[in-house]
């Protein structure tokens, strides 16, 4: 697509947590005179790709707003992104995980949507620079934007430390030059829980 001169291409990503960690700097030399991204599907899996063993956790959810963050630094590049699959039925579904879980009374958010909804609620205008101290056995993940309507700057964070560590985060502080800021918060008993005991709450 690229030899082809295309205006946007579409990428998808299917994989396990540690691809998405691994993968937080993929744009950031990225051709900036080359084709714009979609990245139209993406997921992390939490067993194997494509197993009907997948479910949504809370560590799917981290590896996949660590990701995020690299999307967001690179906004220019990467110009819109999606989830997939967004609906599945408790009773009838082909897919796992999926954002959202209903049967015919109930709707079941899970970690991976309120990952979504904490980026998609803390939008700014403007790529801030982020520095980072990076030790080897602690990943550090982030990003920051500014609000240009409100003065706000927001600052996007995580922490990884492997598949075998106790716990992670993902945290989004809001700030306004001068005042204490607000941190929301995503948390949960363990890195593979489906159900946050903490989750950020509504826009």
């Amino acid at each position: 697509m690229r030899e082809l001169h295309a205006d946007i291409i579409d990428e998808h990503s299917y994989a396990l947590p540690e691809w998405f960690y691994a993968n937080t700097h993929r744009y950031d030399k990225y051709d900036r005179n080359g084709p714009k991204v979609f990245m139209g599907e993406y997921a992390a899996q939490s067993v194997a790709v494509v197993s009907t063993k997948n479910r949504n956790d809370l560590e799917c959810a981290l590896s996949e707003a660590a990701y995020l963050t690299g999307l967001e630094r690179n906004a220019d590049v990467v110009r819109m992104a999606s989830y997939a699959p967004l609906f599945s039925n408790t009773d009838a579904w082909q897919w796992t995980p999926d954002l959202i879980w209903v049967d015919s009374l109930r709707v079941s958010l899970t970690p991976n949507y309120f990952v979504q909804q904490l980026f998609s609620c803390n939008r700014g205008d403007e790529v801030l620079p982020v520095e980072i101290s990076d030790a080897p056995a602690q990943k550090l993940f982030a990003s920051a934007v500014h609000d240009d309507q409100t003065g706000e700057i927001i600052f996007e964070g995580g922490q990884w430390r492997g598949r075998g560590g106790r716990d992670g985060g993902e945290a989004r502080g809001r700030e306004h030059s001068g005042w204490p800021g607000k941190t929301i918060v995503l948390a949960g008993a363990n890195l593979h829980d489906g159900k946050p005991n903490r989750s950020p709450g509504n826009c």
